[in-house]
């Protein structure tokens, strides 16, 4: 058999190429500082303190008189408008130095510190919101009744609401601060005019504003003898009480029961002697007949 020739024969096939191996190359990540030497953050000077951190909260004792306060007044309702708060916040604590020593140089301005007062309290910043409650407490033991003849543009008005406010918040040394300051506002002011103020927050729309109002009423109406309980209006009282009896706050309903007892006492009582008969036969030609038994059940329980 003949061979065939080579040129003849069938094309091999060339062999496919080899896949190269992938090789990963890794991407270099940003180093850290402490990779060049650089001191971590446990090796790092600490930062400086919060500013608001060195604000002092000075107590009423520990405020002086001034040496100059003529000279002094001048200056303080500049500061009391700074746009600086620190600065604003040391003009409170010298509101409150004129508030205890020097109150008759305070007296021609005290509307315009008011309002720098009550714009403090609505600040966001703690130390500030503090330090004008503060400044509100020296105002009220300072100024009392006076207070209500400034408020031709509402400047108590608006006050006792932010007050009424503050304690009403979450924060526990804000709210505490507030609750001694309508304490004060309640002890230096005569309770008739206040108590006219007092009764529109009574049904206010936030719960909290409605409870602490409903204190200050009681606050006020504990300090009142009979002769002005009926210039107010027993029943005015008593009817007012009614209502925060079915208050949601227990603080609310605990201020209403101690309304209805400082009136029981205060007209119902002589020489200590209570007279349980005549609280129920005016109760119940005074009041509803719902009312009626319900003061009579507070006040028998």
């Amino acid at each position: 058999m003949a061979l065939r020739p080579i040129d003849n024969a069938l094309p091999t096939t060339p062999e496919r190429p080899k896949k190269q191996a992938k090789v990963s190359i890794p991407i270099q990540t940003q180093r850290k500082p402490s990779d060049f030497g650089v001191v971590n953050d446990e090796n790092k000077a600490p930062l400086p303190p919060s500013v608001e951190a060195s604000v002092d909260y000075i107590s009423s004792e520990n405020l002086k008189p001034f040496q100059d306060p003529e000279s002094k007044i001048q200056s303080l309702v500049e500061g009391l408008e700074s746009k600086d708060w620190i600065k604003v916040c040391e003009s409170l604590n010298d509101a409150r130095r004129f508030s205890l020593y020097h109150s008759t140089l305070l007296l021609p301005i005290l509307e315009k510190v008011i309002c720098v007062v009550v714009k403090a309290m609505s600040n966001p910043r703690s130390a500030l919101c503090k330090t004008s409650i503060m400044a509100a407490t020296n105002i009220f033991n300072a100024f009392g009744e006076k207070l209500l003849d400034i408020t031709d543009f509402g400047a108590f008005d608006r006050l006792l609401l932010q007050l009424l406010l503050k304690a009403s918040q979450d924060k526990k040394f804000v709210c505490e601060e507030a609750d001694r300051s309508l304490k004060a506002m309640a002890n230096s002011i005569p309770p008739l005019p206040l108590l006219k103020k007092l009764c529109g927050y009574v049904n206010h729309r936030n719960l909290r504003v409605r409870a602490k109002s409903a204190v200050s009423v009681s606050n006020s109406v504990s300090t009142m003898v009979v002769e002005e309980m009926k210039e107010f209006g027993l029943v005015t009282l008593l009817q007012l009480a009614v209502d925060l009896l079915s208050d949601k706050l227990p603080e609310a309903r605990e201020a209403a029961r101690n309304i209805v007892f400082s009136v029981y006492k205060a007209a119902f009582t002589e020489n200590g002697v209570e007279d349980p008969e005549a609280w129920q036969s005016f109760c119940l030609t005074s009041l509803s007949p719902i009312q009626a038994q319900t003061m009579i059940k507070v006040v028998s329980s």
